[in-house]
């Protein structure tokens, strides 16, 4: 009894910096898309929003058709300097939660991700070796792109795999790591932590195939406080996202001709 609240928001009603000499405006503008709207309006806003409130915007999202260019390591006039094949798995049958493997590019200047590809997975009723009839699809995705790593999550099923996947890599005559991937904190805290202040941001992209996936639906309706719709795309992106990407560079640097000046004495 007797004490009073205080409360400073970054931001002053008429959206004057509050402590200009600490956070002018433009700081605080590159903290709003680097924490996301959602983190930014709680803990810099004072302005608490309920979870059941927060939504991801699929209309937030960039589409492109461009296709990665290894030669300039573009896509588009957007340049790429990392890649992330990241397999979020299950056992893959109809009416349960789907396999995904998603390939995304990223650029480690501007800070864009671009959700390149995703391939959800069916696996047969019938099929006897669900886990095996996957990494074929899986190596043949990573094929498609000619990425040399795989980063798989172990939390459960997963952890069979990374055996299974070295034993195909090897009968292929190798050439792709198998990178283990053990989740410790939940899955909505990851998805909403890592979408949300892409989307915010006005920095994610995606290619237009991705539209024909269940990727957009997902997201639709999806939900922090969970238990509405499937999210397994969402979160192979978000694993995707996280994981320490291939570094890239473009292939088709000019070359350089150098001449000899043999015009000397011994």
């Amino acid at each position: 009894m007797g004490y009073q609240k205080f409360l400073l928001p970054i931001l002053k009603p008429d959206g004057t910096a509050a402590w200009p000499e600490m956070f002018p405006t433009n700081k605080i503008e590159d903290l709003r898309k680097t924490v996301g709207e959602h983190h930014f309006m709680s803990q810099m806003m004072l302005q608490f929003t309920p979870l059941e409130k927060v939504r991801l915007d699929p209309g937030k999202i960039q589409l492109y058709e461009c296709e990665f260019n290894p030669i300039t390591a573009k896509i588009g006039d957007w340049p790429v300097t990392g890649a992330t094949a990241y397999w979020d798995p299950s056992l893959g049958h109809k009416n349960t939660d789907a396999s995904v493997c998603a390939i995304i590019f990223r650029d480690d200047k501007s800070h864009n991700v671009f959700i390149h590809d995703i391939s959800y997975m069916v696996v047969p009723n019938e099929c006897p070796q669900p886990l095996t009839y996957q990494c074929d699809l899986v190596l043949a995705f990573l094929d498609k792109y000619d990425l040399h790593r795989l980063a798989v999550e172990t939390n459960g099923l997963g952890n069979a795999l990374p055996e299974i996947l070295n034993d195909k890599i090897a009968a292929r005559g190798g050439g792709i790591t198998v990178q283990k991937i053990t989740n410790h904190t939940k899955k909505e805290s990851r998805i909403l932590n890592t979408l949300e202040p892409l989307l915010g941001a006005g920095r994610m992209f995606a290619h237009n195939r991705i539209q024909k996936t269940p990727f957009m639906s997902e997201m639709l309706g999806w939900s922090p406080i969970g238990g509405i719709g499937h999210d397994d795309g969402l979160d192979a992106v978000a694993g995707a996202i996280n994981v320490l990407p291939i570094p890239i560079r473009p292939h088709g640097s000019t070359a350089r001709f150098y001449t000899a000046n043999t015009n000397f004495r011994i």
